[in-house]
């Protein structure tokens, strides 16, 4: 089950992720102001990215520690997507998985292509 999909603005790629506040229903912050997620790539591999939130009327959630290493390990730039879906591997340990896709055009038609390794 999809929780996002954004296109990346610059704060995204430089600074911090930011996302729809209607996802909060899908995580489980157990009364602190942060929980760290345990995600699987599309590497198959774990990775702890934490999200935050505001404290006050307006929750707005963020994608901070660990989400500038995904961004680095995969390349992703202004323009780019980032998927965030619910998907428990017990054998991970992961409960969420999370995806880098890329606009391709081929043959003047537009799609969205995942990411599985940085491209320089």
């Amino acid at each position: 089950m999809e929780i996002f999909s954004k296109e990346l603005k610059d704060t995204d790629v430089r600074v911090r992720f930011s996302f729809p506040t209607h996802c909060l229903e899908h995580l489980d912050f157990a009364g602190n102001n942060f929980v760290d997620l345990r995600v699987k790539d599309s590497r198959g591999e774990l990775r702890v990215i934490r999200c935050l939130k505001r404290n006050g009327d307006y929750e707005k959630p963020v994608l901070s520690k660990g989400w500038l290493k995904f961004v680095a390990d995969y390349g992703l730039g202004v323009g780019d997507k980032a998927v965030l879906l619910r998907e428990d591997d017990h054998s991970l340990g992961s409960q969420f998985r999370i995806e880098a896709r890329r606009r391709i055009v081929l043959f003047g038609g537009e799609a969205w292509g995942e990411v599985t390794r940085a491209t320089y």
